[in-house]
C-alpha cells in the first residue's frame, strides 16, 4: 500500500527516546532512610542500613526512634 502523498513521514523507532519513569533525587551514600513497620500490635522503626528500633505500642514513639537514628547517623 502506498503512503498518502501529503502524509508526513514518521521518524524511525530508534530515533524516538522511550519514556522513562521519574527518578528520585540521588541519596547520599551516608543517608539513613527510615520508616516504621507493624508487627502485630507493635510498631518499630527500621532503617535501610539494617538498624531496628525497639518495638513500641505507640507509633509516635517509633517515629521518634527513627528520627533519633537519622540524626545520630548524620552526625
Amino acid at each position: 500500500m502506498e503512503p498518502h502523498p501529503d502524509a508526513t513521514p514518521a521518524p524511525a523507532l530508534d530515533a524516538v527516546p522511550l519514556p522513562r519513569p521519574p527518578q528520585s533525587p540521588p541519596r547520599s551514600p551516608t543517608a539513613h532512610p527510615t520508616s516504621t513497620a507493624e508487627r502485630g500490635s507493635f510498631c518499630l522503626a527500621v532503617c535501610a542500613c539494617g538498624w531496628k528500633g525497639p518495638a513500641r505500642r505507640s507509633r509516635d514513639l517509633a517515629r521518634q526512634d527513627a528520627a533519633g537514628h537519622e540524626s545520630a547517623a548524620g552526625a
